[in-house]
């Protein structure tokens, strides 16, 4: 690896109880590209503007995919990533399925690992506060031509986080707008993803609603993800969710709310959630709860459903009657080393940077 350290750290200007989340950048970056075939080194840099043009292929034909994750600080000052395998697993699924090359192991994990360690001072401690971490592939070839490029960038990013909704939220339940079609690249991390989501959001914001459930493409009789996170429903004491699929994301924040919950003895169902049913429960008095969850949010408790111009308000539970504040908390306090690690999930950053 290529260490480039900043000689004009902006740490000092940093006020970790006054920050904005997504718009604050820590000291550095790491940057690999691709070109005649294979990468190139990887390099940790002081963040800042990278020199593209307009005719770059990434920004004209949508060749683009990331990933999102999170390092943890404890109140002893160490830092932890958690289960980045899953997420060097995913970016290779979504570069697969967007005819981009598959970055390696090496290159993923020890370069996350470097900036991580080297811009430590950037992660907020306290409660709901982390680094999120944005590792992200895109075609940077120059060229008008509608094909895969030849020339690539692999890129880390990260700006310090807190808690993305402090309140519950309600959501609509698409009955025209599908997220993903199948035979379509719903299971990858693409951009293109989430510049389709704007415009449905747009609208249920204007209706009064915050996020969107999305639901299947050819029925819309179907759950499958609410906004861009994966969506949990609890009838009486069983959770639902929908199972992953080429149109629904693997999230890891999804699947270990399942791994927690059937730890703590809940029942968990991987199955199809139709409209209907929930809808019926909310009726019936046996919906308890409806949730998204996803590294951004940890998790996001909704207040209300919209569907067919009906607002179906859901029960306010105490934090010790939810499953999603339970759950939550469980993997919280996990990650910020609050609790035994019964999975091996969370990663230890050493202290490297120092002596390079």
């Amino acid at each position: 690896m290529i260490i480039q350290k900043t000689e004009n750290s902006r740490i000092s200007t940093f006020d970790p109880n006054n920050f904005s989340f997504g718009n604050t950048f820590i000291d550095h970056m790491i940057i690999c590209e691709y070109e005649n075939g294979k990468w190139g080194d990887v390099k940790l840099v002081p963040y800042g503007p990278l020199m593209f043009t307009p005719a770059m292929m990434g920004v004209n034909y949508g060749q683009a995919c990331f990933e999102g994750m999170k390092a943890y600080k404890d109140k002893d000052g160490q830092v932890f990533l958690f289960r980045p395998e899953k997420n060097f697993e995913r970016i290779n699924k979504s570069a697969k399925r967007l005819a981009m090359p598959e970055v390696t192991e090496e290159m993923f994990l020890e370069g996350l690992k470097a900036l991580v360690d080297i811009d430590r001072d950037w992660i907020p401690q306290g409660e709901g506060m982390s680094l999120y971490i944005r590792p992200l592939i895109f075609a940077t070839e120059e060229a008008l031509k509608a094909r895969v490029a030849n020339k690539y960038m692999f890129a880390i990013v990260a700006t310090p986080a807190k808690m993305y909704y402090t309140e519950p939220v309600s959501v609509k339940i698409s009955d025209h707008y599908s997220r993903a079609a199948s035979g379509g690249v719903g299971s990858a991390k693409a951009a293109g993803n989430y510049a389709a989501s704007f415009y449905p959001t747009q609208l249920a914001i204007e209706e009064g609603y915050e996020q969107i459930i999305w639901t299947d493409d050819a029925t819309h009789e179907y759950f499958e993800e609410s906004g861009t996170m994966n969506v949990f429903v609890r009838i009486n004491d069983t959770i639902y969710t929908p199972p992953t699929s080429e149109k629904i994301l693997d999230g890891v924040t999804r699947d270990s709310f399942i791994q927690l919950a059937k730890k703590r003895g809940i029942e968990v169902k991987v199955e199809p959630i139709k409209v209907k049913d929930v809808v019926e429960a909310q009726r019936n008095g046996t919906l308890k709860e409806v949730w998204g969850v996803g590294t951004a949010v940890v998790t996001t408790v909704f207040q209300a459903l919209g569907y067919n111009g009906e607002k179906l308000e859901l029960p306010r539970l105490s934090d010790e009657e939810s499953y999603a504040v339970t759950l939550k908390n469980d993997l919280v306090d996990l990650q910020t080393n609050l609790s035994e690690d019964p999975f091996g999930w969370r990663v230890l950053v050493d202290h490297v940077m120092e002596t390079v």
